[in-house]
């Protein structure tokens, strides 16, 4: 009876003693899940948003549930690039949403991509993308993981007066939005530039400092710049990329068992991403045509000026202080074998 009732009393401490272990020793024992904050500045409700929200139940579903990824759209985190990176440093949050604005502030190498009238067109983007990807995902992956790639549209001009050629752009003060070597480009051919805020584009425009911006038209319809701008130049001026991006101690933390799974899965997004930007941006141009935007269509003569006068002197900015030379001379050599 004695070892009975000692046995009983051994039992009970037991049980009151794990009772009262910290639950975050249980969620270890059973596998605790990867929590991942992933940060979008896109608008919610659009394909982008939906492709995101897709991949956070994907992820759950392949790793039962091991992998929770929430998303927090339209820069509910944070609506400027550098300070998500800042966040995604310092793991306040473990994924967002870049454009080549913030991958370019881990790796400046991807501004190259857009060096204007570098890259024309979507066939160009996609053969060159294809062969310098796995470069420039090795130097981001020094400091983070690259998810995935995508398109995030082409910057236009929008002006208060009607662009053909360079010369009827250099008379108007031009917003350069957030991406200093772009604005150190286009001074150095002569263009009156003006460094602008995101959030200070249409103050400029409306109170007369500007006349004119080059950014995409997923970003100038829903921001009413064509409100003031009412004139775009349909020509693409430079492709700007995104990119999904995770720091490495939350991709570590990820059973390397899942790893393939999920990047099949990224993939497939990446690809949906793609054509959705597409749609955005058709969509985009018709909405702000129908409510009153011009479109200011080129013919090949006047495509060709802007060639030969700003594109031709691209290569003067490729001294790694602009734009990387290597990488420069690595598409300039693709490009010329795509346009044979």
């Amino acid at each position: 009876m004695k070892k009975l009732f000692l046995n009983f009393l051994i039992m009970t401490c037991t049980i009151a003693m794990t009772m009262m272990l910290p639950v975050s020793l249980f969620a270890q024992r059973r596998g605790a899940a990867v929590e991942i904050k992933l940060a979008s500045i896109v608008p919610d409700n659009t394909d982008w948003s939906r492709a995101l929200d897709r991949l956070a139940k994907e992820w759950y579903n392949a790793t039962n549930g091991q992998v929770v990824v929430s998303v927090y759209h339209g820069g509910q985190l944070g609506s400027l690039e550098k300070d998500l990176l800042r966040k995604l440093k310092g793991n306040t949050i473990q994924a967002a949403v870049f454009t080549s604005v913030g991958l370019s502030l881990i790796a400046p190498e991807v501004l190259t991509l857009s060096a204007p009238f570098f890259i024309r067109n979507d066939g160009e983007l996609d053969y060159v993308i294809n062969a310098v990807k796995s470069e420039l995902e090795e130097k981001i992956n020094r400091q983070y993981f690259m998810l995935a790639w995508a398109k995030s549209g082409w910057l236009k001009v929008f002006s208060r007066n009607p662009v053909r050629v360079p010369s009827d752009l250099k008379s108007q003060i031009v917003s350069s939005v957030e991406i200093p070597i772009m604005n150190t480009a286009f001074k150095s051919m002569g263009f009156q530039m003006q460094q602008t805020d995101y959030n200070g584009v249409l103050i400029s425009l409306t109170s007369g400092k500007t006349d004119a911006v080059y950014q995409t038209p997923t970003y100038a319809a829903p921001m009413q710049i064509f409100g003031v701008a009412k004139n775009m130049m349909n020509l693409n001026i430079a492709p700007i990329m995104g990119g999904i991006v995770i720091n490495q101690q939350t991709w570590r933390k990820i059973d390397d068992q899942y790893k393939p799974k999920l990047l099949a899965i990224i993939k497939e997004i990446e690809r949906e991403i793609g054509g959705a930007i597409t749609k955005l941006e058709n969509e985009a141009v018709q909405v702000m045509s129908r409510n009153g935007l011009n479109i200011i269509t080129l013919t090949r003569a006047e495509e060709q000026v802007w060639y030969n006068e700003v594109g031709s002197k691209i290569s003067a900015l490729a001294n790694d202080k602009v734009f990387n030379r290597s990488l420069y001379n690595k598409i300039n050599i693709l490009l010329q074998q795509y346009r044979k």
